[in-house]
């Protein structure tokens, strides 16, 4: 007879959270909450109404998903009390409610203020608070490194600062509430605890996308909240999407292969150094991506809208295209309060090349503390003001691929893919030595004669990844198929597959799941 304690200890660590490893689909316990969720849903489908269009509406799908929320939160905090993290928690606790009353107090005031230099006074204690928080908890470190390295010593000591997960995204949320009150987009939240709300909503709030106030406040007034059929099919789709790109073919290959060229580049040719960078390119793609669809897709189930972040982006036949279609939450918010705040294109060419470069110069500092970030950031503010001017010079040269002849959109993209690759080195790479090593492997090492060796070695590496960019490069009917199936599937099949996901996901993974690579920002 088997030991009950033992069974009890196997059924607790089945069910336990690993905050070193915060997602949920990496143990028993999103299966178990995942049962319960479809076991309710079941039951508010037989009472499902008719709205006033014909749409099945589940009167209280959201209440339990939200309740989900609730007890995956409870039991978050439960397993880090217990294992002596509680003091980081409180920490991203007061950060999220004291930004929330500054701001949430600041912009009632700035919609009282009727004069003009009030209000700007206002929102520049609001940057200056928000941004200032930024800076200490993301940046302390990377500025003493650079005045120790500018005085040539050790002068001012590394402090010990806990980075706060997901406060990039939380801080640009905050300044986008207060940039569109200040310019009258939205009216100011009704209550505190709205605008708390909106800062915290879980699905995003670690890691993205950044939904700008002016998308997601008017959504919070809405009575009631419902949950059409079509949202409900649309959510669970990109739930199923996200699962495959993130814990199929990003964990996969990252471990497997990606990893070990960035970790050791000297051990490996050219060609397969080549390799690892198209690999990181599909890796962070699937990794983001994948999940801004789950984000999007629980967001849905919840009854609220976030904008779409993705399109396809390697499908770019320009740099220009490329950000229109590449985190699109973060390259609109740029564009939005960074950007046209500098003056866009309204002072001149010449100041237009320079606003599009300080302002990737600042984005790719937002991704990381270190100068490879900045110099990532500064790669594509180049790219994009050659762009820039190239157009404005030659009429033949296009905004984007839609407006070219299709072999001058081949050579478009398979130009713009490799202008974007290596950008990905100096965002993946340890460090800059690490990103010369790379380059130089793949243009003084390539050994083309080894690469029948290599491809048979990795072939299951490189099957996954090309079905990864066929998967990425087929039209955009083949995924609207795909969500219109899904979504007129009955509410059981819809967790047979994701059920079968999960399997196949435990049955290919070789270690722990990775965690998304943008909860580091």
């Amino acid at each position: 007879m088997p030991d009950v304690s033992s069974v009890c200890d196997k059924i607790t660590e089945i069910l336990s959270y690993d905050p070193l490893h915060p997602i949920l689909f990496s143990s028993g316990l999103f299966l178990f909450l995942f049962a319960g969720l479809n076991q309710k849903i079941d039951i508010y489908e037989r009472v499902m109404i008719q709205g006033e269009l014909g749409t099945g509406i589940f009167v209280n799908a959201a209440s339990v998903i939200m309740r989900l929320g609730v007890a995956t939160t409870i039991l978050v905090g439960a397993d880090l009390i217990l294992s002596g993290q509680i003091d980081f928690m409180l920490l991203f606790l007061f950060l999220l409610v004291g930004m929330s009353v500054s701001d949430y107090v600041i912009g009632r005031f700035l919609c009282a203020a009727r004069k003009q230099s009030l209000r700007k006074w206002l929102v520049a204690l609001s940057l200056t608070i928000d941004i200032g928080v930024l800076c200490y908890f993301k940046y302390t470190n990377f500025f003493i490194g650079l005045l120790n390295d500018v005085s040539g010593s050790d002068w001012l000591d590394f402090q010990n600062i806990f980075l706060p997960v997901g406060i990039s995204f939380f801080t640009f949320q905050s300044i986008s509430y207060i940039i569109d009150l200040y310019k009258r987009r939205i009216d100011p939240a009704d209550q505190w605890i709205d605008y708390l709300f909106y800062l915290s909503f879980f699905p995003q709030l670690v890691a993205g996308p950044i939904v700008k106030a002016r998308d997601f406040m008017p959504q919070i007034r809405q009575k009631p909240i419902v949950v059409t059929r079509e949202m409900f099919g649309m959510g669970i789709f990109l739930i199923i999407s996200g699962l495959f790109k993130k814990a199929i073919i990003s964990d996969y290959i990252s471990l497997n292969f990606v990893d070990r060229i960035f970790d050791n580049p000297l051990l490996y040719s050219g060609f397969e150094n080549l390799m690892g960078v198209y690999g990181y390119a599909l890796q962070i793609y699937c990794d983001f991506s994948g999940y801004s669809d789950m984000a999007i897709g629980l967001a849905l189930l919840l009854g609220f809208r976030f904008p779409k972040n993705f399109d396809s982006p390697y499908k770019s036949a320009t740099i220009t295209e490329f950000w229109r279609r590449w985190h699109i939450s973060l390259s609109s918010w740029l564009k939005d309060y960074l950007y046209i705040s500098l003056g866009g294109n309204r002072k001149g060419k010449a100041r237009t090349y320079l606003n599009l470069f300080l302002t990737m110069l600042i984005g790719g500092l937002w991704h990381g503390a270190a100068i490879r970030f900045v110099l990532w950031g500064a790669w594509h503010g180049a790219a994009l003001a050659v762009h820039k001017w190239t157009v404005n010079r030659f009429p033949s040269f296009k905004k984007t691929g839609a407006d070219m002849v299709p072999w001058r959109r081949v050579i478009g993209i398979i130009v713009t893919f490799h202008v974007v690759c290596f950008g990905w080195i100096m965002f993946r790479a340890q460090d800059m030595h690490s990103v010369t090593l790379i380059t130089s492997q793949i243009f003084n090492h390539f050994n083309a004669a080894l690469i029948p060796q290599v491809v048979s070695g990795y072939g299951t590496i490189f099957g996954l990844m090309a079905v990864g960019f066929l998967l990425h490069l087929l039209p955009e009917a083949a995924e609207t198929w795909g969500k219109r199936v899904v979504t007129a599937a009955p509410v059981l099949a819809q967790a047979v597959i994701i059920t079968v996901l999960i399997w196949g996901i435990m049955q290919i993974k070789s270690s722990e799941i990775q965690p998304f690579i943008y909860f580091q920002f």
